[in-house]
C-alpha cells in the first residue's frame, strides 16, 4: 500500500480513498450473514446516512470551486470583478458621507442651542426686572398667581 504524499493530486487521493473503501466494504460484507438483524439494520441506516453526507459534501465542494475568489492583497477580496480602486472608493464615499452628516448635525445643534440662549439673554436684558428676581422662589409663585 502506498502512502499519500502532500504533493499528490486530488485524483490520486480520491483513487486511494476509493480503494480503501472497497476493501472495507468487502470485509464487512464477508461477515454480514453472521450479524444479528438489528445490527445489520443499524449498519444499513448508517450506510445510507454516510452516502447522503458524501453527496452533500460533493455538492458543497462543487459550489465552492465554482465561485471565483481573487485575493487582492492588503486584506481586500473581490468576487471575480472590480479593482482595488473601486473597492477603496466604495468604502471611502459612504464614510465621507457619514462624517459630513455628523458634522452638519453637530453644527445645527450648536447653532440652535446658541440661538435659544441668545433669545433668553435678550429677554432678560430687555426686561425691567433684575436677573436675581427670576431665581427668587417668591417671584415664581407671583408669576403663577398672575397667570391663574
Amino acid at each position: 500500500m502506498s502512502t499519500l504524499l502532500p504533493d499528490q493530486s486530488d485524483a490520486a487521493r480520491e483513487r486511494l480513498e476509493a480503494q480503501f473503501a472497497h476493501r472495507v466494504v468487502t470485509r464487512l460484507n464477508a461477515h454480514l450473514p453472521d450479524l444479528h438483524q438489528d445490527v445489520s439494520e443499524r449498519l444499513r441506516v448508517a450506510r445510507e446516512q454516510s452516502l447522503v453526507r458524501a453527496r452533500q459534501a460533493k455538492i458543497l465542494k462543487a459550489e465552492v470551486s465554482s465561485t471565483q475568489v481573487l485575493g487582492l492583497g492588503r486584506g481586500q477580496l473581490a468576487l471575480g470583478w472590480g479593482s482595488p480602486k473601486w473597492l477603496s472608493w466604495g468604502t471611502a464615499i459612504p464614510l465621507f458621507a457619514l462624517v459630513v452628516g455628523l458634522a452638519s448635525i453637530q453644527i445645527q445643534a450648536s447653532t440652535a442651542s446658541v440661538s435659544a440662549a441668545a433669545e433668553i439673554d435678550a429677554a432678560l436684558l430687555a426686561d425691567s426686572l433684575p436677573p436675581k428676581a427670576y431665581t427668587d422662589p417668591g417671584f415664581v409663585e407671583y408669576l403663577k398667581s398672575i397667570h391663574d
